[in-house]
């Protein structure tokens, strides 16, 4: 019997294996419940993948980031079928994994309900406990057609992997998005069927490119967890569809853990902390994504903006201030208008027909203060910065509180400087920027490089591999995971963006630096060199929270609203046992408002307990309890936002605690 010779590696081991021609890569990791797929020349397939000599093999297992991929992706098509036995005249979208699980999006004649949920898990579960095998069908374009003939949006799909727009509305995409690449995005045109069990049977089919499990007993354990309404591929000229989301994982405890980490998120929500806390709303006067800050919001921000301020200023940085609009003229040199006209607001005609917008980037009119007098070597590094408003038309979808707003304030730098210069000031930023958010109480990170989109860009291939290849080493220096990105930078040039996880473990992009050898070429920036000749500087982009609004969101949800006290809109409250004490403490609170302590005395009519609830309601750091002893005694009860109280401590100590605290940015 012949035999072909394949590479296998593994975690614990690697080396090579002789099988029987027409082995399986399943063969290789027999008894290994944990495979569930296997990369085979770097591509992920199936564990029915035929194996040939001189393949290189990796197994992969339920629990990494590409398995639960493909168990979600498997799961996302059980739903499917269960959707089309309980509704028959359903007609498929697409269904695709995402973060932590999937969706599935479908054409039916109503929205689905609490009770059609529970209704799909149970079927679900029995498609699960059958143990139908995903098996993969090569099909031409016309077989394709001809089987899914009552789906009209894969027979789109179809076309779009063949170049036509597959008789989709007018106006649509032609070329296939990522969400739509799990169906049609390989080399050739799959169909995965589910087959019985015993009997081989057909039970269901779809249109995808794979990998799956090997049948669907090898789904461990998932859950469906809310409806939407969503535009056939993101598009509102399209169909609107109703999506499913669900998740799954590679076993019950993971997936335990996950809705855990999910019901302390919605604990979390900023948007819920801002109406209790009285920090923020979002009138529907003003509109959606358009944020107004109350007195004890604008406080914290406030403190934000002015702790980022002398750090910038310390770092030599000159702050500017630009307008929220400009004439449409800006935005054509510096090329938003041809590569992000879809995310600015429309123009407002004013000026006898002169076309003005308002501004979704601060980085042109920046450019323009370097360019309004002649520069010289010596002023490099330039560094501008500037708390910018700017305005970016969002779609309503995907408008969500403060984290993705229509007008919103960055902490925006530029930073022009010499390419021999680049290499430090890349270096020199990124710790400057990860200092600073440490000194906001976020202590984890990881880096993510983004590089170039091909067919979104502009410049030559030597500037993005250069820009590219700098910020790989800047990166480096760090001592922090980096992770890749491919395609995800702007038109102008590759970037960094720092992730931070919060206390729940969930990851936020925050800062991001961009290098840009094009935005100086469009405004023809130049300096003076040392040798009297006319030079290019390069320009970073730096944008530190990412937006004051973003930022204020994430350390929100961070604390779970209790901030430390240095952010606290109310430091200290002044709790008086009886009206008898209400004067004592006001002069407690004096004392306080002369360290620059921010402080309150309640002197409502409600019961001491009631006042304690209240204040650690509204998660103010330290209360100050005073009674006929304390008064004697020149003291106070301190009581912490935990619940734990000391008596009888000196005013003048608990004062200097409290100062401290605020001082040295103490958590308490």
């Amino acid at each position: 019997m012949s035999s072909v010779r394949v590479a296998v590696d593994r975690e614990a081991s690697a080396g090579e294996r002789s099988v029987t021609t027409g082995a399986t890569a399943a063969e290789l990791f027999t008894g290994d419940r944990k495979v569930i797929a296997a990369r085979v020349g770097g591509v992920a397939r199936d564990l029915a993948h035929v194996l040939s000599d001189g393949d290189e093999v990796e197994p992969i297992t339920v629990d990494s980031d590409e398995g639960r991929a493909i168990v979600r992706h498997s799961t996302a098509h059980v739903l499917a079928q269960a959707v089309q036995k309980l509704f028959p005249s359903a007609r498929l979208g697409i269904g695709p994994p995402i973060a932590n699980g999937f969706y599935y999006d479908f054409d039916v004649e109503r929205p689905f309900t609490p009770e059609d949920l529970k209704a799909l898990e149970g079927e679900m579960k029995k498609i699960i406990s059958s143990g139908q095998r995903f098996s993969r069908r090569v099909v031409s374009d016309s077989d394709a057609r001809a089987e899914l003939a009552d789906e009209p949006f894969k027979l789109e799909l179809i076309g779009l992997k063949g170049g036509g727009n597959g008789g989709g509305n007018p106006g649509s995409p032609t070329e296939v998005d990522a969400e739509a690449a799990v169906e049609v995005g390989g080399g050739e045109l799959t169909i995965y069927d589910n087959l019985d069990a015993r009997s081989g049977e057909l039970c269901w089919r779809d249109l995808c490119r794979g990998p799956h499990v090997p049948t669907t007993r090898h789904i461990p354990s998932f859950a469906l967890q809310r409806t939407a309404a969503a535009y056939w591929r993101g598009s509102e000229r399209n169909p609107q569809l109703q999506r499913i989301y669900g998740t799954a994982w590679e076993s019950r405890e993971a997936q335990k853990a996950y809705l855990a980490m999910l019901a302390e998120a919605e604990k979390r929500d900023h948007r819920r902390l801002g109406t209790e806390l009285d920090l923020f709303s979002i009138p529907e006067e003003i509109g959606s994504g358009l944020a107004v800050f109350h007195p004890k919001g604008g406080i914290i921000r406030r403190e934000m903006e002015d702790y980022s301020r002398r750090k910038h200023e310390q770092h030599d940085y000159s702050f500017v201030n630009t307008p929220h609009l400009t004439k449409a003229r800006l935005y054509e040199i510096s090329g938003h208008l041809d590569w992000y006209a879809d995310g600015m607001y429309p123009p407002m005609e004013l000026d006898e027909g002169q076309r003005y917008y308002l501004k979704p980037m601060n980085c042109p009119m920046h450019n323009l203060i370097f360019t309004s007098r002649g520069r010289s070597y010596r002023e490099l590094p330039l560094r501008l910065f500037e708390f910018g408003t700017v305005y970016r038309y969002e779609k309503s979808g995907v408008v969500h509180g403060l984290t993705r707003a229509r007008g919103f304030t960055q902490d925006d730098a530029h930073i022009y400087c010499t390419r021999e210069q680049m290499p430090d000031e890349l270096d020199r930023l990124l710790t400057f920027v990860i200092d600073l958010l440490r000194d906001y109480g976020l202590t984890e990170f990881y880096l993510e490089l983004s590089t170039r989109d091909p067919k979104k860009y502009v410049g030559t291939d030597e500037e993005w591999a250069e820009a590219t290849e700098t910020l790989r080493q800047a990166a480096g220096k760090q001592n922090l995971e980096l992770v890749l990105d491919p395609g995800g930078a702007a038109f102008y040039g590759p970037k960094i963006s720092v992730q931070a996880k919060d206390a729940i473990g969930r990851s936020w992009q925050m800062s991001t630096i961009q290098v840009d050898f094009q935005m100086p070429q469009r405004f023809g920036m130049e300096y003076q060199a040392p040798d009297g000749s006319r030079q290019r500087p390069v320009m970073i982009h730096r944008a530190l929270f990412g937006s004051i609004e973003r930022f204020f969101a994430v350390l929100l949800e961070h604390y779970a609203g209790a901030f430390p006290p240095w952010l606290a809109p109310v430091q200290v409250v002044g709790i008086p046992i009886t009206d008898e004490h209400v004067g004592y403490l006001r002069d407690v609170a004096a004392r306080l408002r002369a360290e620059g302590v921010r402080v309150d005395v309640d002197a409502s009519d409600e019961r001491m307990q009631k006042k304690i609830r209240t204040a650690q309601k509204q998660k103010v750091p330290f209360m100050l309890i005073a009674g006929d002893a304390d008064v004697a005694a020149g003291a106070v009860s301190f009581r912490y936002r935990d619940g734990t109280q000391r008596n009888g401590i000196a005013v003048g100590e608990a004062i200097s605690e409290i100062v401290a605290a605020v001082r040295d940015h103490r958590q308490v």
